[in-house]
Parts: C-alpha cells; sequence; structure tokens
C-alpha cells in the first residue's frame, strides 16, 4: 500500500514523501514497541540503523507520527473497571462537553460520532462510585448507556 503526502515547506517548495512496503514495516514495529533501537529495526527491515533514523525523521515531519507513548498496564494500577459510554446529548454545549471529557481523568478516549449518540467515551477507574460519579455529571449534557468491560481480548 503507497501513500503520498505532500506539505508545503515554505511558500513555493513542497515536498512530496511516498510511504512504501519499508516505512509501514518500520511503523508497524513501533506500534508494538516505541522503545526499538534504529540497528535492531533495521536488522528486521534490512537496513542500516542511520538509515531507519532517517527514515523516522522523515515519518515525524510529516506528521505521520505524532509521538510516542507509554502503554500501561491499568489492572495493575488499581483500576479494573472499563466502561463504554454512549451519549445523547440534550443540548448543544458540545463545547463545555468536549472540555469536561478532555479534563476528566478517567476518559480514556472520546470520539464524537455518527449513528446512534453523539459521542463515544472509554473509561477507565479502580471502582463503581467513580464510574457512577462520572455519569451523574455526564448527566448535565444529555443521557447515556453504558457497557461494562467484562475481557480485555486486543
Amino acid at each position: 500500500m503507497k501513500y503520498f503526502i505532500t506539505q508545503n515547506l515554505r511558500r513555493e517548495r513542497k515536498l512530496t514523501f511516498m510511504v512504501d512496503n519499508t516505512d509501514n514495516q518500520i511503523l508497524s514495529l513501533l506500534l508494538k514497541n516505541s522503545r526499538m533501537q534504529w540497528k535492531e529495526i533495521g536488522d528486521i527491515v534490512h537496513m542500516t540503523g542511520q538509515a531507519v533514523a532517517a527514515r523516522v525523521q522523515k515519518l515525524e515531519e510529516m506528521g505521520i507520527i505524532e509521538g510516542y507513548t507509554v502503554k500501561l498496564n491499568a489492572i495493575k494500577l488499581g483500576k479494573n473497571v472499563t466502561g463504554f459510554v454512549t451519549v445523547f446529548m440534550k443540548n448543544h454545549d458540545h463545547t463545555s462537553f468536549m472540555q469536561f471529557l478532555i479534563n476528566n481523568e478517567i476518559v480514556l478516549e472520546a470520539h464524537r460520532i455518527s449513528g446512534d449518540g453523539c459521542y463515544w467515551v472509554k473509561i477507565c477507574t479502580s471502582s463503581q462510585e467513580q464510574v457512577n460519579t462520572f455519569l451523574d455529571q455526564v448527566l448535565k449534557f444529555g443521557n447515556y448507556r453504558i457497557s461494562l468491560s467484562i475481557d480485555k481480548i486486543k
């Protein structure tokens, strides 16, 4: 699969960069472990570590790689309650609701959706009490439907 990405570099010059199979392999490896060494990646994709570093830098400059993160085990941190909340807005104050989501610690993900509902929110917490507090706060903006996770598959 090939992608062409163009980015304005000043007013007249444009840089076109093609994402090829090697780039996709590098991205796949970084998604699994963003701390892999360039040389280790290079051994897998048959490149030098220096060439891998140059490709990664180009992917960063193009905005394809937006950042690096750490994956945490929520259960080992005592956060064993995961819920998926569909929110049905009753007012048009989406800006305040989005700010509420951004500022709430238990919200892991929030998506504005089409179809059934207005927002889909993934929460993770250590107690049912915190879930109830969150849901009570959501009622200021609209109604909700919640599904609790009983097992994480992937």
